[in-house]
C-alpha cells in the first residue's frame, strides 16, 4: 500500500488518511491512485462499513499538486480516482479541517456527513484559474446549498470558512480542531452498529435522484476542461502564479 493514503480499520469502520502534511495533502498521480484503489478495495470488504477521510497534519488537501499537473497518466489517475468516490456506495464520511480547496473541497462535497473543524478554509478557485468546475462539484455544490448559492461560490472563487460551510448547509457539523477526528469516529462507530445490508440501501435511496445530474455534470465538465486547458486563461494563470503576482484576465479574448 502506498503511503500516501494510511489506513486503520477498527470496528467496522475504516479511516483513510490523505499522508502528504508537507505538501498540504495535496493529490499527486501516487496518491489518486492509492485513494481510489483503498475506496474500491472497501467497497468489496464485508468488514468495512462505513469510511471516514480525513487528512494528515493540518489541513484537509490542497487539491491538485501543481508539480503534477499535466504529467503523463495524471488525468486518467484522476478519473479513476473520481469514478471510485462517485460509485462508492457505503456510508462516507469526511473530517476536514485547515486547507480544502480545488479537488480538497470536491471530493467532500459527495461524502454522506461533513464534519468540519474550526481552521477550515475551503475554495473552489476555477475560474481564478482559467478553469471550469470538477468531480461534478457543479452539479452536487447545487444540491448541497441551492443554485444561487452554488453560483456565486463557483463565479467568485471565494474563501469559505467554517461558519460559513455550516450555515450554508455544505458541512452537517463543526468541532474544534482537536475534537474533529473523535467526533467523525464516534458518529461512524455509531452507524456501523447497523446492518450493512440496511445502510447499502438506505444510501442508494438517498443517490438516487441524483445519479443522472451527477453523470451529467462529469460529461460537460470533462468536455469544459478539455476546451480551456491550455487555453489563454489558464496559461495566464499559471505564469502568474509561477511570477508570484495577480493574473490578468482583462484583455485575453473570448475562447
Amino acid at each position: 500500500m502506498s503511503d500516501t493514503v494510511l489506513k486503520e480499520l477498527n470496528e467496522g469502520v475504516l479511516l483513510l488518511t490523505l499522508n502528504r502534511p508537507n505538501s498540504k495533502n495535496s493529490f499527486n498521480l501516487e496518491q489518486w491512485e492509492a485513494f481510489a484503489a483503498e475506496l474500491d478495495a472497501a467497497r468489496e470488504n464485508d468488514d468495512v462499513t462505513v469510511v471516514v477521510i480525513t487528512g494528515a497534519g493540518n489541513d484537509f488537501s490542497a487539491g491538485q499538486d501543481l508539480k503534477d499537473y499535466g504529467v503523463s497518466g495524471a488525468a486518467h489517475s484522476y478519473q479513476i480516482t473520481e469514478r471510485a468516490v462517485v460509485d462508492f456506495d457505503k456510508p462516507l464520511i469526511a473530517a476536514a479541517k485547515g486547507v480544502a480547496v480545488g479537488g480538497g473541497a470536491t471530493i467532500v462535497f459527495h461524502s454522506d456527513v461533513l464534519y468540519v473543524g474550526e481552521s477550515l478554509r475551503m475554495r473552489l478557485p476555477f475560474n481564478s484559474l482559467g478553469m471550469a468546475p470538477e468531480f461534478a462539484s457543479s452539479y452536487m455544490l447545487q444540491v448541497l446549498i441551492g443554485p444561487q448559492r452554488a453560483a456565486e461560490l463557483l463565479f467568485t472563487t471565494e474563501w469559505i470558512d467554517a461558519d460559513k460551510a455550516l450555515e450554508t448547509g455544505i458541512a452537517s457539523r463543526k468541532f474544534k480542531d482537536d475534537e474533529l477526528l473523535q467526533k467523525a469516529m464516534e458518529k461512524a462507530t455509531e452507524i456501523a452498529q447497523l446492518p450493512l445490508t440496511s445502510l447499502l440501501e438506505t444510501k442508494r435511496c438517498l443517490k438516487v435522484a441524483h445519479r443522472a445530474g451527477i453523470e451529467a455534470a462529469l460529461k460537460i465538465e470533462r468536455e469544459a476542461m478539455d476546451r480551456l486547458a491550455g487555453g489563454p486563461a489558464s496559461m495566464e494563470a499559471m505564469m502568474a502564479f509561477m511570477e508570484k503576482r495577480k493574473p490578468n484576465f482583462r484583455n485575453l479574448k473570448k475562447k
